[in-house]
């Protein structure tokens, strides 16, 4: 405890203690929580202290033309559409290999164990390399349930030392319902299918795919009208009669077509629809072949008739809905990692991104203003503090939302495993939080030496891009 009171002695003095015009009376701070009020974990907090906060800053046609902006100049992301209708066994085995190969260092399980040579060279084999043929036609499908994208064709879950068994290192990403594939190889066991999704290419356990036509998948993509999922998750109703549908999670951005013409008097799996939107889901059938079938979603579920406007209000919102989540690693633990929760913010309003961090803070779609080591601390601070709600700030491996500012600093909502900062007496703190948390940018500490703003990499602000504009200038 002793710690934690020196922590906030430390940071106090970025909690709104000040009285002015703007600010709500000292707050109570929660304990141990890098000087938080209660307040602040609410996301009208924010707003109220925003100016023209329901401006739209982009419209629809210009989201879709930064969408198509992303998916031609952005290498990291996959046009599927584009794609030939035959694949040559080099580019296969590109993104098969893009991934990596057997890890340089040793690798324990969860329960500590060390991974064995041997186990780890099966594992390797079970992709294989040499079965990819020289051309094949280009096969594609749907995703049927949330499910995880790996490096590798294998669920054993794997970490870089016997005490950690949060970041596994097969792990690279999470996809959902209706998001389309291409499937391009299968493993050894049959289990696993090498996929291209339209932001990230790995490994998926084939049970979670149906294959279709290319009519059939982007037809599905493609139809209207729709529901968008605004809350951080909602589930299907609950149904015996097809259990593949009952239930369902679907995550925040995620699109699913209504079925349109169903009877109104006709019951959907046993139960009468007026309380629920009939929607059409992809299903798989035995033989691995794409289906459709209808199932239930509730009225009062969050959900939206389209995509939600790109506002700096709802920016936030959509952004605590996450907040206290487990933090997951490449989507672990059913959760999300740091880029995929500002991805899914920015999905619910329409809003397409790349994967990863080191992509999503370069991209050539994005309006952007870049760091280098040219850049002095004064300067780094300087643009810290410029920052403006909605903008996102990369350092090396992480991204954070920016919320706003009290007394001119700035705050963040941030996917992480926690934060350090330096005490009053000059000793470096570890705050474990592992989830979705609010924090103070400033006091956060990358090493013994700089701290998380002496690590900006990028400020990106989604924002139009004029044709005329320099990328390196937000």
């Amino acid at each position: 405890m002793n710690v934690f009171r020196n922590l906030l002695a430390t940071l106090c003095v970025l909690a709104a203690l000040t009285a002015v015009a703007r600010e709500a009376p000292p707050p109570v701070l929660l304990p141990g929580v890098l000087g938080v009020s209660e307040a602040q974990l609410a996301a009208d907090f924010w707003i109220a202290r925003q100016d023209q906060a329901d401006k739209v800053i982009l419209g629809r046609s210009e989201i879709e033309a930064q969408n198509a902006k992303l998916m031609r100049e952005d290498e990291s992301m996959h046009d599927l559409r584009k794609l030939p209708s035959r694949l040559n066994r080099q580019q296969v085995k590109d993104w098969i290999e893009g991934l990596g190969d057997a890890p340089s260092s040793p690798l324990h399980d969860v329960d500590g164990k060390p991974v064995s040579a041997d186990a780890m060279q099966a594992i390797l084999a079970n992709r294989q390399l040499d079965a990819i043929p020289a051309v094949q036609a280009t096969r594609y499908g749907l995703v049927v349930q949330r499910a995880d994208l790996r490096s590798l064709p294998t669920r054993l879950r794997v970490f870089r030392s016997d005490d950690d068994t949060d970041i596994d290192r097969f792990q690279e990403s999470g996809v959902f319902p209706g998001t389309p594939v291409v499937i391009a190889h299968a493993s050894a066991d049959g289990r696993w299918w090498f996929v291209v999704s339209p932001s990230y290419a790995a490994w998926i356990e084939a049970r979670s795919v149906a294959i279709g036509t290319a009519e059939q998948v982007f037809g599905y993509v493609d139809k209207s009208p729709y529901r968008i999922v605004t809350g951080a998750s909602v589930r299907t109703v609950f149904t015996r009669e097809a259990p593949a549908l009952s239930e369902l999670q679907l995550d925040m951005g995620v699109r699913v077509p209504l079925w349109t013409g169903w009877p109104a008097d006709t019951p959907v799996n046993g139960q009468h629809a007026y309380t629920a939107h009939v929607i059409e889901l992809p299903t798989r059938a035995a033989d691995g072949s794409l289906g459709f079938a209808p199932a239930l979603l509730q009225k009062n579920a969050d959900t939206a008739a389209d995509y939600l406007p790109l506002t700096r209000s709802n920016i936030l919102r959509q952004a605590f809905k996450f907040l206290g989540e487990r933090y997951g690693w490449g989507h672990a633990y059913n959760g999300r990692d740091c880029s995929g929760f500002v991805g899914e913010v920015y999905r619910s309003m329409g809003v397409m991104m790349p994967r990863n961090t080191s992509d999503q803070g370069v991209s050539p779609a994005f309006a952007k203003r870049v760091f280098t080591e040219a850049d002095t601390p004064a300067r780094l601070s300087e643009a810290a503090h410029a920052a403006e709600p909605g903008d996102l700030v990369y350092i090396p491996g992480h991204v954070m939302l920016v919320i706003g500012r009290i007394n001119g600093e700035p705050w963040v909502i941030h996917d992480t495993t926690g934060a350090t900062v330096r005490t009053v007496d000059d000793r470096r703190v570890r705050v474990k939080l592992n989830a979705v948390s609010v924090t103070p940018l400033v006091p956060l500490q990358f090493n013994d030496r700089e701290s998380y703003i002496d690590r900006m990499r990028s400020i990106v602000r989604i924002r139009p891009l004029p044709a005329t504009e320099a990328p390196n200038h937000p």
